[in-house]
């Protein structure tokens, strides 16, 4: 990120959702790094304010905001609680998920399926809708949303409600971007593909990360890593993507092109 990108930032606050693992935490660092003021929102306070901790240390500003975004409740007082502390809320990453277990369609529960979508949809839906009314108050702003190259792929084999959900997160931006375009909020999504997380790893789909079956699968040999996909996010919230609405990038180390 250049310099002029840099300044960009400085002053900007930030909402990253999912914030203290994977992604979501080297996107928090990564914004923080840049100048924004970083409101790191998840379940685990531990690791939340350790990222807070190691974030002002190094010189930049954040808060943790401990939240669950399956309870609409939760959602609510976050966007209250970084109101109330910055003013304003410039950037957000909706990147908080849920992934079932691996299993048969016909073995999914109607259980497992309210965890996945009132963590990837619902959450997603009620995190925009509080965001851009924000947003509307401070004359713009830009929200990327976490979806999946599973929103893509023409089956998903053991996680169908999951892709699902994703295919979903991916509608809702494309609807919310043209709506809100003209009013200088600027939404997209990015879709990461089999990056070294713990949501990918505990699901039990990798079990050596550096030399599993999902690395040799990829053009380049290797899966991705979280600060890759944070890169792309920040390349989203910069005005070096000015022109980019209601896309969808895709970050996958070239799956979806074989």
């Amino acid at each position: 990120m250049s310099e002029q990108h840099n300044v960009h930032f400085v002053g900007k606050v930030a909402l990253v959702t999912g914030g203290t693992s994977g992604i979501g935490h080297a996107t928090a660092i990564t914004l923080a790094a840049t100048g924004c003021r970083v409101a790191v929102v998840g379940r685990d306070a531990f690791r939340g304010t350790s990222i807070v901790d190691k974030i002002c240390r190094n010189g930049g500003e954040a808060i943790f905001v401990n939240a669950d975004m399956r309870r609409a409740d939760d959602i609510s007082n976050m966007i209250t609680q970084v109101l109330d502390r910055y003013g304003q809320i410039d950037i957000a990453f909706n990147n908080a998920g849920h992934v079932e277990s691996p299993a048969r369609l016909t073995d999914k529960t109607p259980d497992e399926y309210e965890a996945v979508f009132d963590t990837n949809v619902r959450a997603v839906f009620l995190c925009m809708q509080g965001e851009i009314a924000a947003m509307r108050s401070n004359g713009g702003g830009i929200i990327i949303n976490n979806a999946s190259v599973s929103s893509i792929r023409n089956a998903v084999h053991g996680i169908a409600l999951y892709a699902a959900s994703k295919a979903a997160v991916v509608s809702l931006t494309k609807t919310a971007a043209v709506e809100c375009a003209e009013e200088g909020i600027r939404i997209n999504a990015i879709s990461p593909g089999r990056v070294e997380t713990p949501l990918l790893i505990n699901v039990g789909q990798v079990t050596n990360p550096d030399r599993g079956g999902f690395a040799a699968g990829l053009p380049v040999k290797r899966l991705g890593t979280p600060s890759e996909v944070a890169s792309a996010v920040l390349w989203l919230a910069s005005p070096a993507s000015s022109f980019v609405v209601g896309h969808n990038l895709c970050v996958d180390g070239g799956f979806l092109a074989q």
